[in-house]
């Protein structure tokens, strides 16, 4: 593994296809595997329209920033648009965070180089923008990882102390909040580390966690039989800390009690929502079945409700938790051009946006 600041050039092509032509796994061939990698994934508009929840959803004490989950975006990101405007571009560099198990860039000669940020990070360069990409420790607890966020950021070898957007993904979001109030937000902490965050956007937070870790941590037997999967990380050498921590229980009751915002902090969120169920050979087709039970629309693993924090942008539909990072089911894209169906979501676009929304904000 490898974690670097970069500044990248420009080099992102005029078509789109180039960002979604490789991918970092055949998903149509790990159906089994698959269910496992969605346990372990894991890590301002007007509202416009609701999503009706099932009866089945179990009603809980709601925090009033997610009674409504915003405007539904359905075909906004379907393609990179030739133009982004003259102040497309945003004022302070844009920090990268993974989820859980993630990485900023991974090599195991002599397979390719495999990118979390597939794409991403060399589009949002391209058009201009000072780019961070961070790597913290996979599956450690949540104070670590973002101890090591802050660590990523302050040794990038560019300016930090006039600001920073984070845009973090997953579990990534939860270590950003972590860092920007508890190890930032202490007395003369942010100066001393030469870093201000000036935003933080989150994409598919689990900011109250997910009944999908609430099932996996109860799970006795079968391929998501916990202890198995922390065998596989300890022989690794990896830590398994943060598996507790992603339940809402947690989360709700402990991370958010001790996370408060931070004044003078920007939030902006985005939740996702898949079709339900999912497509045959989608890897979420379990867990997007256990999360809607329990809080209703979802991207496989977090739910739209969980993931409202600040001002919420809205809901990306029919996306699920590996679109958002450009990792799309390659069959699934290849069948959909077969049979002549618009793919409506291309996470290159969906990033660029973000940065002409910061841009836009002043940030």
């Amino acid at each position: 593994m490898t974690s670097a600041a970069q500044v990248h050039k420009p080099t992102v092509a005029q078509h789109p296809e180039m960002f979604d032509a490789t991918t970092r796994a055949e998903m149509s061939k790990r159906t089994q595997r698959g269910a496992l990698l969605a346990a372990a994934a894991l890590g301002a508009h007007p509202p416009r329209r609701q999503f009706t929840r099932s009866s089945r959803v179990q009603q809980r004490a709601e925090d009033p920033r997610t009674r409504d989950v915003g405007r539904q975006i359905e075909d906004d990101y379907a393609s990179i648009r030739q133009h982004y405007g003259t102040s497309a571009t945003p004022k302070h560099p844009i920090v990268l965070a993974h989820g859980l198990l993630g990485f900023s860039e991974l090599h195991v000669p002599p397979l390719p180089r495999i990118q979390y940020w597939h794409g991403i990070r060399e589009a949002l360069a391209a058009q201009g923008a000072t780019v961070i990409t961070t790597s913290v420790p996979p599956s450690s607890p949540i104070p670590v990882r973002a101890a090591r966020l802050a660590e990523e950021i302050a040794r990038a070898g560019i300016d930090t102390a006039a600001g920073v957007n984070v845009v973090a993904h997953s579990m990534g979001g939860l270590d950003a909040r972590w860092m920007i109030t508890n190890i930032l937000g202490r007395p003369g902490a942010a100066a001393a580390a030469g870093i201000k965050v000036a935003s933080l956007t989150t994409v598919s937070t689990p900011h109250r966690g997910s009944p999908f870790a609430d099932y996996v941590l109860r799970s006795s037997s079968g391929i998501l039989y916990l202890p198995r999967l922390y065998r596989v990380l300890e022989r690794a050498g990896l830590s398994t800390g943060a598996f507790a921590q992603l339940t809402t229980a947690h989360v709700e009751r402990e991370f958010n009690a001790r996370t408060p915002d931070v004044p003078g902090v920007r939030y902006f969120s985005y939740g996702a929502a898949v079709a339900a169920p999912p497509p045959l050979l989608s890897p979420f087709r379990v867990s997007e079945r256990i999360v809607r039970r329990e809080e209703g629309p979802n991207d496989g693993l977090v739910s739209v409700r969980s993931a409202q924090w600040g001002v919420y942008q809205g809901t990306l539909v029919g996306v699920n938790h590996l679109d958002l990072i450009n990792w799309p089911n390659r069959l699934r894209w290849m069948v959909r051009g077969w049979m002549g169906v618009r793919n409506r979501f291309n996470a290159v676009a969906f990033y660029l946006d973000i940065a002409d929304m910061l841009a836009r904000e002043g940030l």
